[in-house]
Order: C-alpha cells, then structure tokens, then sequence
C-alpha cells in the first residue's frame, strides 16, 4: 500500500505545481485596472532610390526625374570602365568597372547634366523636383 500511496501522493503534488502556474498564467493575463498609455506610431522613413543602368555606351534611362531627397545609383553594365560626372561639377564618380555603382543624393531641385568622362557622347540627366505635400 505504500506504493500506491506515494504514487498518489506524487500525483497531488504534480496536480498542485500545475494549479500554481495557472494562477501564475491567470494572473498575468488579467486585464488592468487602468489603462495602459500608448506608444506613439512612428511613421517609417520614406526610402526613395532609383537606378541608372549604364549598358552598351548609354545611360537608361537617358533622363530620370525624382523627388529631392532620392538617392540615384549609377550600375555599369559594360565590359568596360565608366565614370559619371555632373557638367556642373555637383557630383562625380571615380571609375566604374562592370558591376561597379556610384550613388548620389538629390537635395535641390534643378535639372542636373551628367556625362561620362572616358566617352563624352554619353550623356543623361537628373530632372529633381520637389516633394509635393498631400492635398
């Protein structure tokens, strides 16, 4: 009979520890008693990028327009080096391998002329325009 009453008495206390964590797990899910302050949203930057692919001794597109603030990223395609270089000195690369990039932010409005120093019958331009605010 002792067997059985230490088997019993192992289930009680088994039945016990369970009892106890569900109190605990209860108590953690009642609701409070006043309520809680909330967390502000915070609104995720806007991410404005765009890409200028330079393939077969020509900039694609040949003209891109973006809003002031987007980040445009020059990839050379080619098999042979490039650079990009803004006429009015704003921006300019070093020389781009293939595969090789060259980014730049647009801050200002303005339409910005670019070309590649090693081939000046490649040209492209940047067209910034400002960011509209919702109506």
């Amino acid at each position: 009979m002792s067997n059985e009453f230490t088997r019993v008495r192992a289930h009680v206390a088994s039945l016990a520890l369970i009892a106890g964590g569900l109190a605990l797990v209860a108590g953690g899910l009642a609701l409070p008693t006043e309520p809680r302050a909330q967390t502000p949203a915070i609104a995720a930057p806007i991410t404005r990028a765009a890409e200028v692919r330079v393939d077969n001794f020509t900039f694609s597109p040949p003209t891109l327009t973006v809003t002031a603030g987007t980040t445009v990223t020059w990839v050379n395609g080619d098999d042979i080096p490039h650079t990009i270089a803004a006429k009015d000195r704003s921006f300019r690369s070093k020389t781009l391998d293939t595969d090789g990039r060259f980014s730049f932010t647009f801050t200002t409005p303005g339409e910005y002329d670019y070309f590649c120093t090693l081939h000046s019958h490649m040209v492209g331009k940047v067209v910034v325009k400002t960011i509209s605010s919702p109506s």
